[in-house]
């Protein structure tokens, strides 16, 4: 059996599952992009949908009707039509996606201040605080579920356990649109009835590598001795597996920002070879993930480069920087780093990504000054742009290589904008000569910039249609 294909499976006890002491509750939206795009399409409910782009892009999420032809997320368009050609593709809404998860998150909150989010669309919640307050814990999943159905017009599944990695396993077999309570008691017999694949953290290669011992379920894992699964597996994952076997997980639900990266990705209209067409983009994306970084107050300390080929092979590449930034240029310069070590000869790329991680709240960004910065340098730049775009719009203003007919520049000479340097893109506002490069554009209330119309989906694709 598939590890994508498991069943829940059958209780060993009679009656109503006992939720004593179950105050772990992972919370998942099913089919959450899909979801929330037929809000305002109802006439294709119960039809095949698939949400993503045009041309040479990938898939977002898909109805469970499309999931039932093979299309699965992260596939080309192209493909997902082939498998399915009657579906009605939809381009994604990240505005809807991003207000729909706010207003989710917020229920959460208000039934406990521990929540965990992972992404946009599931979180895990410690409930044990509200039980006196609001029931048992099945009472609080459920209620959660029919206030989500009704506030947002999109389902949930709901894992309740003793323990985050049972919980999640529980909600990923609900799904779609149910409920399921493990009883501390009955946690092993949950447990060993299922494929070894079903476990959290075995992916394809590992399961590969269990079946060769012979281990096909849970249960095999669990009684296999823990030296030969650390010899098998490598001590870290073998070790690992091995407590998960037998229901041990000591992680707590930590509640935490949401926002753990910041990103952009683009796909290419035809794969490319030209090192400075690729240096151009990331010098875009680069730019646009440095905005949306300063629209959330923060600042990264890690920049990560993703490069995905012609035949869909993806590497990422990351470097730490010495301080936290949300300077354009330094994130520019780490990217266009990062690609050039790559050493590539003339391979057909596909897809670039620029994204931001270690992030930190801006006001408590402990940064270094150095000795040859002036005193208005990158950053007010930067936040001069940001006010410019917030007035005009995003890409009113934009670095000098961007500008069609230039060419971009390597990563230590970024074309910085000078005093009476042509910055801007026609109808933008433009730096008059002997002004502080503040000052371009008035004040406006800040406000994310937002991204272009042809901006790519940078949003987690359905982890359960992987």
């Amino acid at each position: 059996m598939s590890r994508r294909q498991f069943r829940p499976p059958p209780r060993t006890g009679d009656g109503p599952p006992d939720d004593t002491g179950c105050t772990v509750l992972h919370v998942d939206m099913d089919a959450f992009y899909a979801s929330a795009s037929l809000i305002d399409r109802p006439e294709l409910r119960g039809t095949p949908v698939i949400i993503g782009g045009g041309g040479r892009s990938v898939v977002l999420s898909a109805t469970y009707e499309a999931r039932a032809f093979g299309v699965t997320s992260a596939m080309p368009m192209t493909r997902a039509r082939r498998l399915c050609p009657q579906a009605t593709v939809i381009a994604p809404n990240h505005d809807r996606y991003a207000a729909i998860s706010d207003a989710v998150m917020a229920t959460f909150a208000s039934v406990t201040d521990r929540v965990e989010p992972l992404s946009l669309d599931e979180a895990f919640l410690d409930i044990a605080g509200a039980v006196r307050r609001l029931g048992p814990p099945a009472t609080i999943a459920q209620w959660l579920r029919d206030t989500i159905a009704d506030e947002q017009s999109i389902t949930c599944s709901v894992g309740v356990a003793s323990t985050k990695f049972v919980a999640k396993l529980a909600s990923g077999l609900a799904k779609p649109d149910g409920l399921i309570v493990v009883p501390q008691d009955e946690v092993l017999a949950f447990l060993h009835q299922l494929p070894v694949g079903a476990l959290w953290g075995v992916g394809d290669r590992t399961e590969e590598a269990l079946q060769r011992l012979g281990l096909h379920t849970v249960a095999d894992l669990a009684h296999t001795p823990l030296d030969t699964l650390r010899r098998a597996l490598g001590d870290a994952t073998g070790t690992q597996l091995h407590a998960l076997a037998w229901g041990r997980d000591e992680r707590r639900v930590l509640p935490a920002q949401r926002e753990k990266s910041i990103g952009s990705d683009e796909t290419f209209a035809q794969d490319i070879d030209d090192p400075v067409l690729i240096h151009r983009e990331l010098l875009r994306l680069a730019d646009r993930t440095a905005a949306r970084v300063r629209s959330a107050g923060l600042m990264g300390r890690t920049v990560t480069l993703k490069v995905r080929f012609a035949d869909f092979t993806t590497i990422t590449r990351s470097r730490t920087l010495r301080d936290p930034t949300d300077v354009s240029r330094e994130i520019y310069a780490a990217a266009t780093a990062l690609f050039d070590a790559l050493g590539l000869q003339r391979a057909r790329i596909r897809l670039v990504g620029v994204r931001m991680e270690g992030l930190v709240q801006a006001e408590r960004a402990a940064v270094q000054p150095r000795l040859d910065e002036p005193d208005f340098g990158w950053r007010d730049a930067d936040r001069a742009v940001d006010r410019a775009s917030a007035r005009f719009g995003a890409g009113a203003v934009r670095p000098a290589a961007l500008v069609r007919g230039e060419s971009v520049a390597h990563p230590g000479s970024m074309p910085r904008p000078q005093v009476g340097s042509p910055v801007a893109a026609s109808g933008g506002p433009r730096v008059a000569p002997g002004r502080d490069p503040r000052e371009a554009g008035r004040p406006a209330h800040p406000r994310d910039p937002g991204e272009p119309p042809d901006a790519p989906a940078t949003a987690t694709p359905d982890p359960d249609l992987s």
